[in-house]
């Protein structure tokens, strides 16, 4: 389960080590000041793309930004691929069909396959259920790992 007030106090304190405010790093991540804010303040949890922005500068894991692990096992992460792309291989790679994903997360049908035509996105929490379910960590489900 994700905990907005880990994240907040995760990304404050990387801004923090980093010396960055947030209208600065807003400008260097490509979003808003209020955007940045809000996440701070533990009000909103940012898009699976922002999230894996996040932790590409900051060079953390998307588990550990998010508060799924207590320290970071940073490394070589690859480049996020989106998820309509991944999700075929995370099906290979765990030997699942959508449709026993779909039984193992709760998670709608629809949303799955459109996911995989690309029409909608997965949310961060929908990611984190799917980690789960695989007993994986976020960034395999992402591809960075």
């Amino acid at each position: 389960m994700l905990n907005l007030s880990i994240f907040a106090e995760r990304l404050d304190s990387l801004l923090f080590d980093a010396k960055l405010n947030p209208p600065a790093f807003a400008k260097i991540i490509g979003c808003g000041r209020a955007t940045i804010n809000r996440y701070l303040s533990g009000m909103k949890m940012p898009t699976v793309e922002m999230t894996v922005r996040i932790a590409d500068y900051f060079q953390v894991s998307a588990d550990f930004l998010l508060g799924l692990e207590e320290e970071n096992l940073a490394s070589n992460f690859r480049p996020y691929i989106p998820f309509r792309e991944r999700l075929p291989q995370l099906c290979e790679k765990f030997n699942i069909t959508k449709y026993q994903l779909q039984k193992k997360t709760g998670i709608p049908e629809s949303a799955i396959y459109n996911w995989q035509a690309g029409r909608t996105k997965p949310t961060i929490e929908s990611l984190v259920r799917i980690a789960e379910s695989l007993q994986c960590s976020v960034d395999c489900i992402l591809g960075r790992e």
